[in-house]
């Protein structure tokens, strides 16, 4: 039988491979290069040396950044879109906002189907959902004929109120492929059935722009792994946290941008149940960017309220991350008024920090880092050998200079300013959420995670620091600990006092139905399917609304309605309990259980670790000497007190003084930031 579960992660530099033994939960990992003109050969070079037998793989999981790279770059296909007569300038027009007002010069990206790929056709549905003028079929057929001789690769169709009813637009798709048949279409009722037509029509747009990309690699990859022996389908991570089919990617493909994200806030959640730690703060930091999300109560935030580019939102439910330009390789300068800034210009890869010796000379966290101490003079088993006079020069020139810093000064305030950056990052989604950092942990991943995860835990008074055992792969971890899952919705709006609770039940039902049949598209047996309600509610006049968790059977309104009061306290500091509140939307989360394989749990035997050597480490203004552990000889139990550092394969763990580490039964790294 099958009994290995792989999952893959697809970053700018490294592609990571995690590979877990169902029958003992043991993880091993793989990195190589990524291949940034075609990700699939990074991922088959990365199967070979990783040497996994496809035949004995029971599920493989991707997250992929082809969605994303095509968005960001533009590079698609010639895309169409079909609107209602006079309506054709909505995704121009958009909300005539602009990401920094105050700009004039800074125009907003034009929209991904230009207008002369805009075209129109007669219909009207009224806001109520009357059919006010069926769809001139002459006009469809016309249509249909000229975006065949232009060659498109796909068409959005997107009419007005036809998220209150979508017939217009279904016999729009009927006819487009009756004409093109092998060519996709998404139409707004089926992709984004809400009122607002902008983000409806963005949201159509940008899934019908990406979806031959996102099939052909889908498709390809697919192809590859069958032929290499997996039997079983290809599971693709998406922004909400679950991941879809490859047959499930044909209709909704804009879900797969902002992938890889998702996948470190999914990782950092799971391990932080796994530690007893139901409310975490995922703390991702790579080499040019830190990726900050919350759980609470074993739950990740959701929002609706995401991009790839400002002015064109994308309204699938996605996991909220927040993503800043503060990584390992974040540049150190001196603004106009004379400050001390860090990022969010990156060295990148190549050439990479002052200590890779490939060129730059500018100070990067890397090098302030190599300077304190805190780095030693080599990453990845060796693989990358750093040059502490490079390091040293390049702090000197970068801050120590222009501030008259000494050396070890200047090194202390890149980094502090740095982990200031991510303390606010982390605010913004906590504090400004209504949540208090102190009652959450940290879970630090990704290369640089762990280096700066306990001094930003510290500066929020956050009191534990979780590290993985692997910082460097926990996102591609993510990837292996997912359900597919789909969101559906509705539009459902009326005041909700007045509301039957049987008509809001019906309507439930309604797109339960629908979701059932969805996950039995997919393979998923009744026993595994779990369907998640939730209501989106508003003070009668608002226009932004929040969602509420729904019981299983609708019985009582009053009981939505307080929960809507308790959330809008918690997320605006306020609640107006005497006010009217209106229903928006109704939707349903549909997830169909992929049975999971549990990590290996070791057998905990406390004791103090024996250090590999000692080295000089600053903090706060004075030379420490540090114990250097190796990770890899650490067992379960062992616990020692800092200052110390913990080196290993992808990642380097600073434990500052005054705080003690310990080694749990999952070989989690928890460090504990008060004595």
């Amino acid at each position: 039988m099958a009994n290995t579960r792989v999952a893959v992660d697809v970053g700018g530099t490294f592609t990571d491979i995690c590979i877990m033994d169902e029958a003992t939960g043991r993880i091993r990992i793989e990195k190589t290069a990524s291949t940034p003109d075609d990700p699939m050969r990074a991922i088959i070079n990365g199967i070979e040396q990783g040497r996994i037998d496809l035949s004995d793989v029971s599920m493989f999981s991707h997250g992929t950044t082809v969605a994303t790279n095509a968005l960001i770059t533009r590079n698609l296909p010639r895309a169409a879109m079909v609107c209602t007569e006079g309506f054709r300038d909505v995704v121009e027009i958009r909300r005539a906002n602009k990401e920094d007002l105050w700009d004039t010069y800074k125009d907003v990206a034009k929209p991904y189907i230009p207008r002369r790929d805009r075209l129109t056709v007669r219909e009207r549905v009224s806001a109520e959902g009357e059919i006010l003028s069926a769809l001139n079929e002459e006009d469809a057929y016309l249509v249909a004929e000229v975006l065949k001789k232009r060659g498109v690769a796909a068409i959005a169709v997107c009419f007005m109120n036809s998220y209150v009813n979508g017939t217009n637009e279904q016999r729009m798709h009927d006819i487009l492929k009756e004409v093109m048949p092998d060519v996709p279409v998404s139409i707004s009722s089926q992709i984004m059935p809400e009122i607002f037509e902008h983000e409806r029509f963005s949201t159509t747009m940008a899934n019908a722009v990406v979806s031959p990309v996102v099939v052909d690699y889908v498709s390809r990859l697919a192809d590859k792994l069958a032929d290499g022996g997996y039997a079983r389908e290809l599971l693709l991570l998406h922004t909400g946290g679950g991941v879809m089919t490859t047959r499930a990617v044909r209709d909704f493909a804009a879900r797969l941008a902002g992938s890889g994200i998702a996948a470190g806030a999914i990782a950092s959640r799971f391990i932080g149940n796994l530690c007893g730690f139901p409310n975490t703060i995922g703390f991702d930091m790579g080499g040019t960017s830190t990726d900050v999300s919350v759980s609470y109560q074993g739950e990740s935030r959701i929002t609706k309220d995401w991009y790839i580019e400002y002015g064109f939102p994308i309204r699938f439910p996605s996991i909220e991350v927040l993503t800043i330009g503060a990584g390992g390789g974040s540049l150190a300068w001196k603004d106009e008024g004379g400050s001390l800034r860090n990022g969010p210009q990156s060295a990148g890869a190549d050439p990479g920090p002052a200590c890779y010796k490939n060129g730059n000379t500018t100070a990067t966290n890397t090098d302030a880092n190599v300077v304190l101490g805190r780095l030693g003079s080599s990453l990845a088993g060796g693989k990358i050998t750093l040059d502490f006079a490079l390091a040293e020069a390049a702090v000197r020139s970068t801050v120590g200079a222009p501030f008259e810093m000494e050396l070890h000064e200047a090194a202390e305030a890149i980094v502090r300013v740095a982990n200031a950056n991510m303390a606010n990052a982390v605010r913004l989604l906590s504090i400004s959420r209504g949540y208090d950092p102190r009652d959450f942990a940290l879970c630090a991943f990704g290369g640089a995670g762990a280096l700066h995860g306990a001094a930003v835990a510290r500066e929020l008074s956050i009191p534990t620091v979780i590290v993985p055992p692997n910082p460097g792969v926990t996102s591609a971890l993510g990837c292996l600990l997912v359900d597919i899952q789909h969101d559906f919705s509705d539009s459902f709006m009326g005041a909700a006092a007045e509301t039957e609770p049987a008509d809001l039940e019906t309507a439930f039902q309604r797109i339960e139905d629908e979701a059932r049949v969805q996950l039995k598209r997919e393979g998923v047996a009744e026993k595994d399917m779990m369907l998640q309600r939730s209501v989106e509610m508003m003070y009668q006049g608002q226009w932004r609304s929040l969602e509420v968790s729904a019981p299983p059977r609708i019985t009582d309104i009053e009981a939505l309605i307080a929960a809507f009061h308790e959330a809008h306290e918690r997320e605006y500091n306020y609640a107006l309990k005497t006010s009217p509140v209106s229903l928006f939307r109704v939707a349903v989360k549909a997830v169909g259980i992929v049975p999971k394989a549990e990590p290996a749990k070791n057998e905990v035997r406390p004791g103090t670790p024996e250090p590999i050597g000692h080295r000089k480490v600053w903090f706060d203004g004075k030379a420490h000497d540090a114990a250097i552990y190796d990770r890899d000889r650490l067992s379960a139990g062992a616990a020692f007190s800092g200052p110390a550092i913990v080196e290993q394969f992808d990642s380097t763990i600073v434990v500052p003084p005054s705080m003690s580490a310990e080694v749990d039964a999952y070989m989690n790294i928890l460090i504990h930031t008060k004595a």
